[in-house]
């Protein structure tokens, strides 16, 4: 089979279209044909060997993929060949064929598009996680959302709006806020690229403020980190829940006499421990998610695909801060 892979640690330029071996089918696995893998940031630390593991090389970056069933292990019920799946996992998917545990796999309808398959675990996912089981979003209430034109902040968008909140989105651009816009967003607001100076830190403070309105946000989800963090977090309200969700702009130290100030969490988002922890409650949600899917209340965007070889410069494209909700690499 083909696979993209990293021989040695770099940046996307580094990875190397070559033959593997077709994976050998476990007992309790499934042999996925792969259609397509959503680009992710975790794929440009990984290769560069600055994320949390370091996998033996080489390796294919990737960890969403969705496919086919081309093979089932003898100890598999509930699947059969053909079928349509996703799936998470550690690395691997820049490849035409992976082996995954059953366990780890989800069906697909199949007349929802692989496509978009492929860029709706990790994003949606998480992001449910976040709202629902984090930051308690009620009807009603406000949900700042930064980076809101990308992967996670679009799925935020769709959600918070689909569980009843009002969504104020902040993007980098007129091009991304009108994309936030039309996944349902309520009002946009367009910030600067960082670093801030004390002077526009407190600038943008009160450009999240006005968009929120008096009350301040009862919810902020913030996948971006850098010098974003503080300004969004001025705008938090009473007793209002702040969602670590990552750092693709760098990890903030905010001021936590803000905390105490406004009687506001702070609250971490590890969909990873959370669906290793308790697999049923997010296989639960997950389900959920399918059949909102299915219901026209979320419909993931996909706005650029890459074949398999041009796979470095989709997470370049990443990188440089251009994506649109999700980019996948395809092999098809």
């Amino acid at each position: 089979m083909r696979a993209l892979v990293s021989k040695t640690p770099g940046g996307p330029d580094t990875l190397e279209l070559t033959e593997l071996p077709t994976p050998e089918l476990t007992k309790d696995g499934l042999l996925i044909n792969i259609h397509a893998c959503g680009v992710n940031f975790p794929d440009s630390l990984i290769i560069q060997d600055r994320y949390q593991f370091k996998p033996p090389r080489p390796f294919a970056p990737g960890a969403e993929i969705s496919g086919v069933v081309a093979e089932v292990g003898s100890e598999v019920s509930g699947w059969t060949v053909g079928d349509h799946v996703v799936a998470t996992i550690p690395h691997g998917g820049y490849a035409e064929q992976i082996v995954v545990p059953a366990e780890a796999a989800f069906p697909v309808p199949k007349d929802r598009d692989l496509d978009q398959a492929a860029g709706l675990l990790l994003v949606y996912a998480t992001t449910y996680h976040a709202l629902a089981d984090r930051g308690d979003l009620k009807e009603g209430e406000t949900l700042l959302v930064l980076g809101a034109a990308g992967g996670v902040g679009l799925a935020a968008v769709e959600l918070g709006k689909a569980m009843g909140a009002r969504v104020v989105a902040a993007v980098s651009s007129e091009e991304k806020a009108q994309a936030a816009k039309n996944a349902g967003a309520d009002e946009t607001l367009i910030y600067g690229r960082q670093p801030f100076d004390k002077d526009q830190s407190k600038q943008l403070a009160k450009q999240f403020k006005q968009a929120v309105g008096p009350n301040g946000a009862d919810v902020i989800y913030d996948p971006v980190g850098g010098d974003y963090c503080e300004p969004a977090l001025r705008a938090c309200a009473w007793e209002g829940r702040y969602l670590v969700v990552g750092f693709p702009a760098g990890i903030p130290t905010p001021p936590l006499n803000l905390t105490l100030l406004k009687g506001c969490d702070i609250r971490g988002v590890f969909w990873g421990a959370h669906a290793a922890r308790d697999p049923k409650a997010n296989r639960e949600s997950i389900d959920k998610l399918m059949t909102m899917w299915s219901d026209g209340k979320i419909n993931p965007l996909v706005s650029k695909t890459w074949p398999l070889e041009q796979g470095g410069e989709a997470i370049q494209w990443l990188i440089d801060r251009k994506a649109i909700g999700k980019v996948v690499v395809t092999t098809k």
